[in-house]
């Protein structure tokens, strides 16, 4: 088959394997918006699951959505311990410039970029000087006197006020998307919970988008006792059977070509409905086999390349940021779960290790930090990357 073609490719597909079965969530967000347009009460959305289930392309998505209606839309990536003014303000930024063609009035953009200029220029600690401040790239005069006090509780309710009634007033909303949402830090979920409860109240057309990890509902319930009522959850998971062939045959019919029956028994084990583990032996069968139908003898051939571009990728770059410690605890769940996604008791790992279970803290909070496990459920722990501990058992 012509690599040069292959749908497989990051990029490549029209429909990429993440988007495949996603529908629910799809549908969902077209009432969503179309709800808030309307000045409806709408809870916002919390997507979370294991990585590589295609929350982050779904998020596009959804944000693509949002732009072909009119909407401003800005994403952003939280990181662990970052301070959310500076990704805010720019993925507001960008949600403004947006409605800014649609604005009949350049002096009301004016008036709101000025107020997210001073919201951005908070990030800056007191006392710092002038020519060490951040700049927002902004290019209006500073309005202060809203969402400036330094309070991000505050000031984040101020904010998006400004911003959503902008959007009001050319009949459209803003959606605000925030991928990696359990790596914001507690205080800046706090306020954030806080501000979509205010704006929800005042019903004013602005929605937030989360996706995280499956602890970022108990992240957000411990932040704020009344967050289960300002979401919708949606687990986003794996692929089921029917999905998973859809996923490779549409791409593979657009270019002429299909897979046979054992082929896709073959990748659906292997891949076990995985959306990235889906597009990976997807492509990797589809450089090896030579012609049209692929199969079963094909996926055979291509499976070592691409579990060797997952190992490496996939696998072994989150591994490399864990320090010896921290890989013997993730070996000892390995080899606790015999390389399946199961949580696993963090009693029996320090079991496991004959080690006092206080003496493996540091090396478990730090992993749950870094994104490599989860807290399933109290005094269990379990990894955030599929088929993880089978990568583990295989390669130490």
């Amino acid at each position: 088959m012509d690599p040069v073609r292959n749908p497989f490719a990051p990029g490549a597909g029209q429909r990429p394997p993440e988007l495949a079965g996603r529908d629910r969530e799809v549908d969902a967000f077209e009432i969503v918006l179309e709800r808030v347009a309307r000045g409806r009460p709408e809870r916002s959305l919390v997507l979370t699951g294991l990585r590589g289930v295609g929350k982050t392309v779904l998020l596009g998505e959804l944000r693509s959505m949002a732009m072909h209606a009119g909407w401003g839309a800005g994403k952003i990536e939280a990181r662990p311990d970052a301070d959310l003014r500076r990704p805010l303000s720019a993925a507001l930024h960008r949600a403004i410039r947006d409605l800014a063609v649609r604005h009949r009035a350049p002096e009301r953009i004016d008036e709101v970029l000025g107020v997210l200029k001073a919201f951005a220029l908070r990030s800056s600690p007191d006392g710092t000087k002038l020519r060490e401040r951040w700049q927002p790239g902004i290019d209006v005069p500073v309005r202060n006197g809203r969402a400036d006090s330094g309070d991000i509780e505050i000031d984040l309710v101020e904010l998006f006020t400004e911003v959503a009634e902008l959007a009001q007033d050319v009949g459209s909303g803003i959606a605000l998307l925030i991928d990696e949402m359990q790596d914001l830090k507690a205080e800046d979920v706090s306020a954030l919970c806080a501000a979509c409860h205010e704006l929800s109240q005042a019903r004013v057309p602005l929605v937030v988008v989360g996706a995280g990890l499956p602890h970022l509902p108990a992240v957000l319930s411990a932040s704020k006792s009344y967050s289960e009522r300002l979401f919708k959850y949606s687990r986003i998971d794996r692929l089921d059977r029917k999905d998973a062939d859809f996923a490779l045959l549409a791409p593979a019919e657009r270019e002429d070509a299909t897979f046979d029956q054992e082929a896709l028994d073959d990748l659906y084990l292997r891949s076990g409905g995985y959306p990235y583990f889906v597009q990976a032996y997807g492509k990797a069968a589809w450089d090896a086999a030579p012609t049209s139908p692929i199969g079963v003898r094909d996926v055979e051939m291509a499976a070592p390349e691409a579990e060797a571009e997952l190992a490496v990728g996939f696998f072994g770059s989150r591994f490399e940021r864990a320090t010896p410690a921290e890989r013997e605890y993730l070996r000892a769940m390995a080899e606790l779960t015999d390389g399946e996604d199961h949580p696993v008791e963090t009693s029996l790992v320090a079991k496991h290790l004959d080690r006092r279970a206080s003496s493996l803290s540091p090396a478990r909070d730090s992993l749950l930090k870094k994104g490599l496990v989860f807290s399933a459920q109290r005094g269990q722990i379990a990894f955030t990357v599929p088929h993880f501990g089978r990568y583990l058992l295989a390669s130490t």
